[in-house]
């Protein structure tokens, strides 16, 4: 019988356990900055970049309603905790819709920033406003994401000049 396989098998056998070792350690639960539940009238769609859904808000805007969620990250529970609101919106840059909040929100563990899409709810830091979002904008330093509208609430942004948002019941 020839020694070498046996002496292969016997340098492979350490870095298989090795392996195993690491794959088995290796912690695979959810943090806040992977998958989360985008906001819907059923909020299960998950959203590549986005934190899990915390809390349930309604927006009014021209009498209608939309339903959005915000996720489970400080800054949108410092939002929430603000609710209800009424604010005037202005249009930036033809994508978004911006208001100035009662005071400045909690950016505690935020990301530096962000690039926001269609129906993304979002804290400006620079400026202490809420912004709007629809139409897809570029990345933005100071942009913290804070929640979703419900599908088809974004186009409504595009021409109301003021918003009531609570907390849904």
């Amino acid at each position: 019988m020839n020694p070498a396989p046996l002496r292969a098998l016997a340098r492979l056998v350490p870095a298989a356990a090795l392996l195993l070792v690491v794959t088995a350690c290796t912690d695979d639960s959810p943090t806040s900055s992977e998958p989360a539940l985008r906001a819907s009238t059923s909020p299960t769609a998950p959203s590549p970049s986005r934190e899990t859904t915390a809390m349930n808000i309604r927006l009014t805007l021209d009498g209608h309603h939309i339903a959005a969620a915000l996720n489970d990250s400080a800054t949108a529970r410092d939002f929430a905790a603000q609710l209800p609101l009424t604010l005037s919106l202005r249009d930036l840059n033809q994508v978004e819709k911006v208001a100035d909040l009662p005071r400045k929100l909690s950016t505690s563990g935020a990301p530096e920033g962000a690039d926001p899409k269609a129906g993304d709810l979002a804290y400006y830091e620079p400026w202490g406003t809420l912004a709007a979002y629809y139409g897809d904008a570029p990345y933005a330093a100071g942009v913290v994401p804070i929640g979703q509208l419900a599908d088809g609430g974004a186009e409504q942004l595009a021409t109301a000049e003021e918003v009531t948002i609570e907390a849904a019941s």
